[in-house]
C-alpha cells in the first residue's frame, strides 16, 4: 500500500508561501495509539460522534452498520466523505464511528467534524487543507430553547379577538 505524504513544498503552496506555518504543520507529531489508529470527537447540533481512523481500504462503519445502510441519503454520505476528498485520501483509511444524539443531518455533520480532526491527528500535514475548507470548525448553531408563554422558542400562541 503506497501512502501519499504531503511535502513541505505542497504545504507552502496551500498556505500561500507561508513557510513558518508549513514547517510547524510538518513538525507536529502524529497522535496514533497502539492499534495504529487516531481518535477524535466531533460535534454538531445535539449529535456527538467518536471517530477512529486507521490505514485501510476505505471501509466506513457507523454504529456497527455499513456506511450506506446507516446513511441512506446520498447528501449525507457526501457530507461525510468531504474531508477525505479534499485531502485526497479516498479509499486509504478505514473509519469506525459511534454517534449518538440528534438527527441524521446532525450526526453526519458530527462525523465529518470528528473525521477531519482524526485525520489531522494521523497526518498533521493535512491540517492546513482541512482548515481552509472549514472542516475543523465546530458549527455552534443549536436549537433555541422554548420560552414560557410561547408556543415554541419565538412563536406566539394564536391570537383570538373573541
Amino acid at each position: 500500500m503506497t501512502e501519499e505524504r504531503t511535502t513541505l513544498e505542497d504545504l507552502k503552496g496551500a498556505l500561500g508561501n507561508d513557510g513558518a506555518a508549513a514547517e510547524a504543520a510538518v513538525q507536529a507529531e502524529p497522535k496514533i495509539d497502539a492499534q495504529g489508529r487516531s481518535y477524535a470527537t466531533g460535534r454538531r447540533k445535539d449529535a456527538i460522534a467518536r471517530v477512529w481512523v486507521k490505514p485501510g481500504s476505505g471501509r466506513i462503519v457507523i454504529n456497527g452498520k455499513e456506511f450506506e445502510r446507516y446513511f441512506a441519503r446520498p447528501v449525507l454520505r457526501m457530507v461525510i466523505n468531504q474531508p477525505l476528498t479534499v485531502a485526497g485520501r479516498e479509499n486509504q483509511f478505514d473509519i469506525m464511528a459511534t454517534v449518538t444524539g440528534g438527527g441524521l443531518s446532525g450526526q453526519a455533520g458530527a462525523i465529518r467534524h470528528g473525521l477531519s480532526r482524526a485525520l489531522t491527528y494521523y497526518e498533521p500535514g493535512l491540517r492546513a487543507v482541512l482548515k481552509k475548507h472549514g472542516f475543523l470548525t465546530r458549527d455552534s448553531r443549536v436549537v433555541e430553547r422554548k420560552k414560557y408563554g410561547r408556543a415554541k422558542a419565538r412563536r406566539s400562541f394564536q391570537f383570538s379577538k373573541r
